[in-house]
């Protein structure tokens, strides 16, 4: 049961909840590279960030640590729980809303009456 909801993900949790979306229990190595492939290499995650952000998933239940008597030192193997796969869903949507209201303002002509008092140059007001 997650402590606390996390609200609104960053960029990096966000991509690490999307590295394990629909995969296996990984090592936090196989995230970081995960991430990097999906990201297409414009995306990467130090490995500060990452523990941090796998910290917090546990803690609120968003990924949950798996058994692994093959582990050497201080290897951890990570699993998506429900409550991470649906935090990484709604994420998505929210990032989907906030694209398609991007995508609208940039394809418009239209200006708002508002939009000319806050715009005091004459060249860009609405005739």
């Amino acid at each position: 049961m997650p402590k606390k909801s996390l609200g609104t993900l960053t960029e990096s949790m966000f991509y690490v909840l999307l590295s394990m979306h629909r995969m296996p229990a990984m090592y936090g190595t196989e995230i970081a590279s995960r991430i990097a492939v999906i990201g297409g290499g414009t995306v990467e995650i130090g490995p500060a960030t990452l523990y941090t952000v796998l910290g917090k998933f546990r803690d609120a239940g968003y990924i949950e640590e798996v058994d692994d008597p093959s582990a050497v030192g201080r290897m951890r193997l990570y699993r998506l729980t429900d409550a991470g796969a649906a935090a990484c869903e709604r994420e998505y949507d929210r990032l989907r809303r906030c694209i398609a209201d991007a995508e609208a303002v940039f394809s418009s002509d239209v200006r708002y009456a508002d939009e000319d008092a806050q715009n005091p140059d004459p060249a860009l007001q609405t005739v």
